[in-house]
């Protein structure tokens, strides 16, 4: 497994799925400032390449950890939990997704704008309902026992798992509309 590096500790930062903005930027602008590679312009070759590779981590873990999508798939990925194979979604929202996929079929050779409009007015709602039944588990994972946190991740990489099944909805009625 490719070790990823630990964005959180990096900023002294709790592992969230709702870090404090106003914190992220503190540990980002400050950490750019100290690893600035202008600021070691005179120091060894090897202190200026450990320069370079702290100012690209805090770079990548700025970009990682500012995107709430980013940051959901990276926690995941730290915990192994989006892993190829291992992403089983449960077979009701499966059926509900290959209804609406059979829907965007029919779209593709008998265009109706109702049809499409019923399709978005679906996904809207299932993703309604998504938003509200993780926010809790999101925004109280950080104060979780270590022990309750596995539960909570799975919860998290199940909703993942659908969110990115709904955006590849999205994004096939975006097409549709356009060609329309």
């Amino acid at each position: 497994m490719l070790m990823v590096p630990d964005y959180f500790a990096f900023y002294q930062l709790p592992e969230t799925f709702r870090p404090e903005e106003a914190a992220l930027k503190r540990a980002y602008y400050a950490l750019s400032r100290q690893h600035h590679p202008d600021f070691h312009a005179t120091a060894s070759a090897e202190q200026q390449q450990e320069t370079l590779h702290l100012a690209t981590l805090n770079t990548n873990a700025y970009r990682t950890l500012s995107d709430p999508d980013l940051r959901m798939a990276y926690i995941l990925s730290r915990h192994g939990l989006l892993e190829e194979g291992k992403q089983e979604i449960p077979a009701d929202f499966l059926m509900e997704v290959m209804e609406l996929n059979e829907q965007l079929m029919e779209l593709e050779f008998d265009p109706d704008p109702a049809v499409a409009a019923r399709v978005e007015n679906e996904v809207n709602i299932l993703t309604a309902e998504l938003e509200k039944g993780i926010e809790p588990v999101l925004s109280g994972y950080e104060y979780l026992e270590e022990d309750a946190r596995t539960p909570a991740l799975q919860q998290i990489r199940t909703y993942y798992l659908k969110k990115r099944y709904l955006l590849r909805i999205r994004e096939s009625l975006a097409k549709f509309a356009a060609r329309s």
